[in-house]
């Protein structure tokens, strides 16, 4: 009986001295345990942060501007054009393409030191195959309008331009006035095809697209059409280059300005290009060159 209560008790004594370190385990004031738990808060909030910096350092290597080191390390810029679009850039008699255009361009690549590769494309889809990577820039009299800067990273202007209507020497047509029931020849895809759609005579007049403004010039000559709306550029180089028997009309519906269209992204390609022709302005290589197709340095570059 006394045995059996010296047990109890011993039992009482070991159960109360075991909850005793299960309370000092837990206790709050623990230093140790504090300390620990803190360096193991201290690392997960490091961790977390450094990953976090990794993410954003690799959204930004993804997002790098590499347009122009690419031109570079392929030694090539692929240049899109309508090949028939004289004096800026078109086909000549024996299959190469020349023009203004294309003689700057060829200046600037060979200060860049890479090839200059004349890639001629449809000019109704000229987006899209700069979009895809088909071609690097376009670089043919395109005019500046709101719709193409907001779809290409445009250069700075570097030649002014104005849209006007040819009729042939012989034809009763005057003046803009005489074009009221006349069909129009009109580059399709062209800012000319929406400048004449969105001007008030054209509700008088039919439209005729056409591929590009040679066709639609020599359409006129053949009596398809009464006039051609165009750029001026393009109509004095093709009378005085071919001596045509051409008129062009007093007036304009609007002026213009012409650029070279990158990708939106493609800044730094976009920045050298345009600070070489700054260069080439101020040495008298774009000068030399406008002169030899028009007479005079008509560029705007600064």
């Amino acid at each position: 009986m006394k045995r059996n209560v010296f047990r109890s008790l011993l039992a009482g004594i070991a159960s109360v001295a075991m909850m005793s370190a299960m309370a000092g385990c837990s206790d709050p004031n623990n230093t140790s345990t504090t300390s620990e738990s803190k360096e193991s808060a201290t690392e997960a909030t490091t961790t977390a942060a450094s990953d976090e910096t990794s993410t954003a350092a690799g959204t930004d290597a993804s997002a790098e501007d590499n347009s122009l080191q690419k031109v570079l390390d392929e030694k090539k810029l692929v240049l899109g054009l309508d090949a028939s679009f004289p004096p800026m850039g078109f086909t000549d008699e024996s299959n190469e393409i020349i023009g203004f255009d294309i003689d700057v361009a060829q200046e600037v690549c060979d200060r860049l030191g890479v090839e200059l590769i004349k890639q001629p494309i449809n000019w109704d889809t000229k987006e899209e195959d700069l979009n895809v990577g088909k071609i690097d820039c376009i670089w043919n009299g395109m005019s500046i309008n709101p719709a193409r800067a907001e779809a290409m990273n445009l250069s700075e202007p570097y030649m002014k331009n104005e849209m006007i209507f040819v009729v042939p020497a012989k034809s009763d047509i005057k003046s803009m006035d005489d074009l009221k029931g006349k069909t129009i020849g009109v580059q399709t895809g062209s800012t000319a095809q929406e400048i004449l759609e969105a001007a008030d005579l054209y509700k008088d007049i039919t439209e005729s697209p056409l591929e590009d403004n040679v066709t639609a010039l020599n359409q006129m000559e053949l009596g398809f059409s009464d006039a051609v709306f165009l750029d001026s550029v393009v109509a004095n180089y093709f009378i005085t280059s071919n001596d045509k028997d051409y008129v062009i009309l007093d007036g304009n519906l609007e002026a213009e300005e012409y650029a070279i269209g990158f990708r939106k992204e493609d800044q730094a390609l976009r920045d050298e290009v345009q600070k070489t022709l700054s260069e080439m302005k101020a040495d008298g290589k774009l000068g030399e060159i406008s002169t030899k197709w028009f007479g005079s340095d008509v560029t705007t570059v600064k």
